[in-house]
């Protein structure tokens, strides 16, 4: 497999966010050894929060969440997918799968050892991190889920149809145009330019491109078989489970109710709708969502 490194100068001086980068490697099934970054705040010994994030993004989607998190007295870590970020991009899309990046991610769960986890996952960083909790079910301690789901090919919405098919064919991947209109949060030029920084050009571009055509909305989607089998597994999970949802997200809509209705650590939580968050909910409320993922951690301690 052929893989690409985002340079080191592409990450300097960004704006609002000076953390140190970490790796780790994975073995890809081909021998290829795979680098995913993350960052690793706070102290070592606190309850630890993974923080997952979506396509197109990366860990900067949670610098302002960071120092609270971490000053609150939690190890907070924030991966970079597998395409995205400070982690090695495979060249070709077609070396992107789903049952790739759930094997990726487990390996380096398990590589670092991570337990008692508090997870908040978004996006693609939603589906996979759920992927985890039914495979690792006895490393999450609870788990926030945001604008996510867990698709099982019953077809697209009109929006997802859309998507689905801009993307399938596009050399390169329409930051300028996807970012702001996924934000009520008015993006400043700086910020923009952070998101773009892992893509130095669209050769670097094939992992987010990809991300849609995976995403198993189609009955013959090769996702949907391994989505089925992880919401068995979720249907098991007993430990806190929250969902925190943005009204105007057009991506994943009501997706909070199949969640709530199928998972049993869902029941009698304390789950909310901003009414005034997007997709990126991230970057629209990041003091409330803190304040709500704090308070949730500490009432289901």
């Amino acid at each position: 497999m052929k893989l690409l490194r985002t340079p080191d100068e592409r990450f300097a001086e960004l704006e609002g966010y000076a953390f140190e980068p970490r790796y780790s490697e994975v073995m890809d099934e081909d021998g290829s050894a795979i680098r995913i970054h993350h960052l690793d705040q706070g102290p070592r010994d606190g309850s630890p929060i993974l923080l997952m994030h979506g396509n197109p993004t990366w860990s900067y989607l949670y610098r302002k969440w960071i120092p609270t998190l971490a000053a609150a007295g939690h190890r907070v870590v924030a991966m970079d997918l597998v395409g995205c970020g400070r982690s090695d991009k495979p060249a070709e899309r077609s070396d992107y799968t789903q049952a790739r990046h759930v094997d990726w991610l487990s390996k380096w769960l398990t590589g670092l050892d991570l337990r008692d986890v508090s997870l908040f996952c978004q996006d693609w960083g939603g589906t996979l991190g759920l992927h985890l909790v039914a495979e690792h079910p006895e490393r999450f301690a609870r788990v926030v889920a945001s604008n996510t789901g867990m698709p099982l090919g019953e077809g697209e919405s009109p929006f997802m149809k859309m998507w689905v098919g801009m993307m399938r064919n596009a050399p390169q991947f329409p930051m300028d145009q996807m970012l702001p209109s996924g934000m009520t949060h008015a993006i400043t030029p700086g910020e923009l330019a952070a998101y773009k920084a892992p893509f130095p050009d669209p050769s670097y571009e094939a992992g987010i491109c990809q991300f849609p055509l995976l995403i198993a909305v189609q009955p013959d989607n090769p996702g949907v078989p391994l989505n089925r089998a992880a919401w068995e597994k979720l249907a098991r999970f007993e430990k806190p489970f929250l969902t925190l949802w943005g009204a105007l997200d057009p991506a994943s809509g009501s997706a909070y109710k199949a969640l709530q209705a199928h998972i049993p650590g869902a029941a009698g939580q304390p789950h909310h709708v901003l009414p005034d968050a997007n997709h990126f909910i991230q970057e629209d409320a990041p003091e409330e969502l803190v304040e709500r993922l704090l308070g949730f951690i500490a009432a289901t301690r």
